[in-house]
This record gives C-alpha cells, structure tokens and sequence, in this order.
C-alpha cells in the first residue's frame, strides 16, 4: 500500500499472495519511479482468511491521507495456479476445491468491497479496481481446471462491478505469460505435457515478458485511461 503526500495525492491498496511477492515489489517499484515520492507499507496477511482480508483492510484505513486523496487505486494480484498435476476429472474433494475458491474468488471480492466502502465516492475521488487476470480467464488449459475457472469468475466479478458502480474505473488486466516463480511452476507441474512443453519453448525461445514490463504496460493503460470499464485487456492488446 502506498500514499503520495501532495496536493495530487494517490492512494494504492494492493493484494498480493504467497508466490506474488515478487511481483508486488516489481510494482512498487514502477510505482514510486513514476511518483517519487509515494510512501510503501507492506502488510503480511493471508488473504484466504477472513482475519487476513480484516487485517488487510485495517491497514488501508489507517493509511496518511485517504480523507484527501484525489485518486484510489486497488490491485487485485493475489492468486495461485491451484494443483495443476491433474485433470478435471480427479477433483473429487470439495474442500480442496473450496479453499482454492476462497482464496483466488472470494477474497478479491471481500476485499474489494470492503476497501471501496472505507474509500466511498465523493467529489474529486477517483476510483480505479484492476484485476490481475490471465489470457486462461478466456481460453481453457487442460490441467488448469482450477485456475482457468477462478480467472474466469474474477473476470465476471469485477464486470459486475463496473456495471453498478459507475464512478468506479474497473480493468480487468491480462498481463501476459511473464518470467516468474509462477511460470515456472507451470513448466514443472502441468499434468499436460503439450501445455507443458508449450511454455518450456516460450522462455527457450526468449518470450516471457519481463515482470517489470507488463507492469509498466498496466500503468501506461490506467494513465492513458482510454479502456472501457470492467474491459479486459491484454498486455498484447
């Protein structure tokens, strides 16, 4: 989380889970280039509690300036793959499917409503929601049964935002197959060799893209602000 103490003052809650710490310090870092004088404070919470998402929120509230700020920006980037060792049809027990669920579905939900009701719309508020999402949120990867289908709901979710909060600016962002911790889970785990060894060749090849440049890309797109609300736009859009 962070603040810009000026008279431009900016606010950015964001989320991030277990393998995303990295990408949270690469965006933290493209943020205070861009604004050199924000303030980060990072807060460690499991958001596949309700104590985390509590404590998460609590954080946001007793951030310096978020009675003056001008622009709030919430990043939704806590996920996980989820078991990606096996195929749709071995997912026989609920409770695995359900803590997923919690985690990568509800938590982003809870969070988010609950940090745009401590961030409630009033004049010369700006208020921006991203969802980290995934081209898997709009075409299906066998082995990814779990994350294929929590990318998909978030997509939706946050679509429904849009759609009733109108002052809201809602972009569902796709930020491309990136060079991380992530990927290469993917490279070592998928059940299904032929997505397996489709990724193995992309980072032979050279064409991750740097974590850094697809955060970039995500700024450049809410500066540019030229998206439609609750729109889903990928990093090669």
């Amino acid at each position: 989380m962070g603040t810009v103490p000026q008279s431009d003052t900016r606010l950015c809650p964001a989320a991030g889970g277990p393998h995303k710490a990295g990408a949270e310090c690469l965006l933290a870092e493209e943020l205070t280039l861009q604004y050199p004088d924000i303030e980060v404070r990072w807060v460690a919470a499991d958001l596949g509690t309700a104590d985390g998402v509590k404590k998460t929120v609590q954080a946001a509230q007793e951030l310096n300036g978020r009675d003056t700020a001008q622009r709030i920006l919430i990043i939704n980037n806590a996920g996980s793959l989820g078991d990606i060792t096996k195929p749709f049809v071995d997912f026989t027990d609920p409770p695995e499917v359900d803590r997923y669920f919690t985690f990568n579905v509800s938590s982003a939900l809870c969070l988010t409503s609950s940090l745009l009701k401590v961030f409630q719309g009033r004049a010369g508020l700006e208020r921006l929601v991203v969802n980290v999402s995934s081209l898997a949120a709009l075409q299906p990867f066998k082995s990814w049964t779990l994350y294929c289908t929590g990318k998909a709901a978030r997509d939706m979710m946050f679509r429904v935002l849009a759609k009733e909060e109108t002052d809201v600016r809602v972009l569902n962002y796709a930020p491309g197959p990136m060079n991380s911790a992530m990927q290469d889970q993917v490279q070592s785990h998928t059940a299904d060799l032929e997505v397996r060894h489709h990724f193995i060749e992309m980072k032979k090849r050279g064409e991750l893209l740097d974590c850094h440049v697809s955060a970039r890309k995500m700024l450049d797109i809410l500066e540019k602000d030229a998206f439609r609300s609750g729109e889903h736009v990928d990093f090669f859009d």
